[in-house]
Parts: structure tokens; sequence; C-alpha cells
């Protein structure tokens, strides 16, 4: 390839590793949240709940990286289920309050082993892991200013 068209090699590209490897660690987690009856990103907004429920639905957005297009229909989902319930705030009428249900909080216990049973699937040794942990937050900080 010509060295004009180098850039836009794969394999130079730092997005393509995150977008692969991304998918493939979520798709690690499928078969232990299918059990929770969860998709991965209602995985995660119910791991931010039961750090700090109730959140608004605007702190959620922003604790997840999510844009409020991607993050209603997914809140409408979880209630649906009875995960979660929404209402406005009493200090605030436009902010909409996410909380959990008891139904919710219960899945919590269930949930426990989740992160033990996909780190085992990724064979990186534990000073590996909080490197890029360290990282990708690294990155996220400096691509979300």
């Amino acid at each position: 390839m010509s060295q004009a068209y180098e850039a836009l090699e794969l394999d130079r590209q730092l997005c393509f590793p995150l977008y692969a490897a991304s998918r493939a660690v979520i798709r690690l987690y499928h078969p232990y949240l299918s059990v929770l009856d969860l998709t991965y990103t209602q995985y995660i907004a119910m791991m931010a709940l039961w750090e700090s429920a109730p959140l608004s639905v605007k702190a959620l957005g922003e604790r997840l990286y999510l844009d409020s297009g991607t993050l209603t229909p997914l809140l409408k989902a979880m209630e649906k289920k009875g995960l979660i319930h929404r209402s406005r705030s009493e200090q605030d009428e436009r902010s909409v309050l996410v909380s959990l249900t008891e139904q919710g909080l219960a899945l919590r216990e269930k949930a426990l082993a989740v992160p033990e049973q996909v780190g085992a699937c990724i064979p990186l040794p534990p000073e590996r892991a909080r490197e890029l942990y360290g990282l990708l937050y690294e990155l996220l900080d400096v691509v979300e200013e």
C-alpha cells in the first residue's frame, strides 16, 4: 500500500482494537447476564443504581456515558421488568429520578458472581488488568472533555 494511505490501515487505528475488545468482552458477559434477564447495558445501569440509587436520569447517563436517546428506552425496558421506578423529583419537576424496586435490589444478590465469572474468562494478570483499566479511564477523561 502506498505511504499516502497508511493512515487508513485498520491496524493503525486506536479505535479498532478498542471496538473489537469491547465487543469481545461484552460477549463474554452474555451467558451470565442472560440468566439474570439483563442486557449488558441494563447490567451496567443496575450496577450504577446499586451503587448510589436514586439517581437522576441525567446523572445516570453521565455515569454510564449514555445519551438520553439510548437511556430512555433502556430505562423503560427495565421499568417494564419491574427492576426500577422512575418518578419526578420533588425538588425539581424537570428532573426524573430512577430508583430500585425490591426486585431490582434483590437482583444484586443474584449478580454477585458475574464479575468473577467474567474475570475468569479474561486471562490477564491482575497488574496488567489494573494498568489497562487506568489507561482506558485516562482515555475517557481526555476524549470526554
